[in-house]
């Protein structure tokens, strides 16, 4: 269980301030008072697959609401665009599932020009990784939410049509982990999915070490990087 939440925030590659998720709170809190009432603040997080993106995005968007006292914010998660099963075994994707050409990224991209206005209350797929699918229209992002927060792999590329999401996102923070650590917790991640080991070291190997160095070549792109830290690794960030 995550007890703590800090964020290492690096500046030209060096560090520059630890964060806690009440601080980025504040921070992004006075983001939204400097734009008018009827606008949004999009924040983007991308990272490698199991960089923890999902952990710091709900982090930030509880301790935004805590300090609101309002539900003010809420995650949007890219993964809920992922294609079908069934189409990804007719386009002979289902092996490399995760994969930018496994997700809809036109339909994203939609939803992100749609979510630019809060006049409406807009819905958003969710991807339920117990059944391995998404649930469509399971997320209802009101008027009310003016702090998005969209987390994602792949929110940094340059690809058509990937390259239309940056535009649409007031910024992008990177988490930048080591590969070796994502390495270890996506065989895990797969373990408990239900593959063997065997089969799951082929699936990280074949596919999501393939989208992670992907994803490394966009870091460049991203307004800051980020490292979440978390209790067990607290005291390698206490000098």
């Amino acid at each position: 269980m995550i007890t703590t939440f800090v964020a290492v925030c690096y500046y030209n590659r060096k560090m520059h301030a630890k964060m806690t998720a009440e601080d980025i709170a504040k921070e992004l809190h006075q983001k939204l008072e400097n734009i008018e009432p009827a606008q949004r603040f999009m924040l983007g997080i991308v990272g490698y697959p199991g960089a923890g993106k999902s952990t710091a995005a709900n982090a930030i968007v509880d301790s935004f609401n805590q300090l609101t006292g309002n539900d003010d914010a809420i995650v949007v998660p890219m993964d809920g665009f992922h294609l079908p099963n069934e189409q990804l075994e007719q386009l002979d994707l289902l092996a490399l599932k995760g994969i930018p050409e496994s997700f809809d990224a036109g339909a994203f991209v939609d939803l992100l020009r749609r979510l630019r206005s809060a006049a409406d209350t807009v819905r958003a797929p969710l991807f339920e990784r117990r059944i391995e699918a998404s649930i469509q229209d399971a997320i209802a992002i009101h008027p009310k939410h003016r702090l998005l927060v969209v987390e994602g792999n792949y929110l940094l590329l340059k690809d058509p049509p990937w390259k239309e999401v940056r535009p649409l996102l007031n910024e992008v923070w990177f988490i930048d982990t080591s590969l070796e650590t994502v390495y270890d917790r996506l065989v895990e991640r797969h373990k408990q999915g239900g593959r063997s080991e065997k089969g799951a070291i082929e699936k990280v190997q074949n596919t999501d070490m393939r989208n992670a160095h992907l994803i490394d070549g966009t870091k460049i792109f991203a307004d800051r990087l980020i490292a979440v830290v978390l209790e067990s690794q607290k005291k390698e960030y206490q000098e």
